[in-house]
């Protein structure tokens, strides 16, 4: 006999952990951002002490400016003399000498061959770290390998220094790994799979096929052309993550086309229609539009790299596939359907950069 409840509480599970990592992904990536435009960031301690090491070493640019242009057209050497008399120099000369201090009260000028801190241009007012030298909060001081160059581990992973092939296998690692814990729990409770939309057939394969591929290019050109509008007209639509996983070389591609983007689909379909729509209608009589509309919200939060518009688009694109899983019942049309959205997006953003904003724009 089924065990509903328990595979109900590890689709559950899956669902929480899955919409953490999204988030915890989303943060690394805004975090970065902040960091690399240089701005003061009040919820970053990181960033704001940046911005304070950047701002230290602009006084001392401009305190050396003034000094090479005072330089530039200084006076006399006796004009020199009295305005160190006057007690016109900097407060650091404080600590000068006591010889240097009565020659200064004499008239007489300081020794060429011995600049004041006053108007040496390359040396910077005491207290203050020569220009040189660079703060150990700065970026530039920060190593590839995840160590800070003075000792300190650096606290946060730049999500931009992985290469593609490394984003890619940790995403696949990620997709695998839930996707695992999902059939262990079908196999463990007992779940048919013809409540997952799942049947040994040839019909089945054949309606999978030509149903979602024609359901994949009608979803793919909606959601482009929705996309593109609302970037057009001034919304968010962020696709930095799909930017970061474009292969660089041929052999990433074949890895992205033919296992990632497949188990990304498998994956997701098998949790938001299969699982949340499929199971849990069939093992509870909940009706299937509702559960529609939740896996709906559930699959757009678990997109929010996308930016504000990104999250309604893929909301809207979710309640699709998932209206498409309950007219068909077959997870393997919304398999096909998404699998082909996906890997067109890669394709003509990526591999051929056309950019359906400046299509419409034109």
């Amino acid at each position: 006999m089924a065990q509903w409840a328990t595979f109900a509480g590890v689709t559950g599970v899956v669902l929480v952990l899955l919409l953490v990592l999204s988030h915890l992904t989303q943060g690394a990536f805004s975090d970065d951002d902040s960091t690399n435009s240089g701005g003061a960031d009040t919820a970053s301690p990181q960033s704001a002490s940046v911005s304070s090491a950047r701002g230290d070493r602009s006084e001392v640019d401009s305190e050396s400016d003034r000094r090479d242009s005072h330089d530039t057209a200084a006076p006399a050497d006796d004009e020199v003399g009295d305005a160190d008399s006057s007690g016109g120099v900097d407060a650091g000369t404080a600590a000068e000498s006591e010889s240097d201090a009565t020659a200064d009260r004499d008239g007489r000028s300081a020794a060429p061959d011995r600049p004041t801190t006053a108007n040496d241009p390359t040396t910077a007012k005491r207290g203050v770290e020569p220009q040189q030298t660079e703060s150990p909060s700065d970026p530039a001081r920060v190593s590839g390998t995840g160590a800070r160059s003075d000792g300190r581990p650096q606290q946060e992973l730049d999500p931009q220094s992985l290469s593609a092939g490394e984003l890619l296998a940790n995403v696949a690692l990620s997709q695998g790994l839930f996707a695992s814990v999902l059939l262990g729990a079908v196999l463990y409770t007992g779940i048919p799979v013809g409540a997952l939309g799942i049947e040994f057939s040839t019909a089945f394969l054949r309606e999978g096929l030509v149903v979602g591929t024609a359901a994949g290019l009608v979803l793919y050109a909606a959601n482009e052309i929705g996309a593109a509008a609302a970037t057009h007209i001034g919304f968010d639509h962020d696709e930095q993550l799909r930017t970061l996983l474009a292969p660089d070389t041929t052999w990433e591609w074949v890895v992205l086309l033919a296992f990632v983007l497949p188990l990304i689909a498998g994956f997701e379909e098998l949790l938001f229609r299969a699982a949340m729509i499929g199971a849990l209608s069939t093992g509870f009589g909940v009706d299937p539009w509702l559960l529609a509309v939740v896996s709906s919200i559930a699959f757009a939060l678990g997109h929010g790299m996308q930016g504000s518009i990104g999250i309604l688009v893929t909301g809207l694109l979710g309640f699709v596939l998932a209206a498409v899983f309950v007219v068909t019942g077959s997870v393997l049309v919304v398999f096909v359907a998404h699998y082909l959205i996906n890997a067109l997006e890669f394709v003509v953003h990526e591999g051929l950069e056309f950019d359906w904003a400046e299509t419409l724009e034109s």
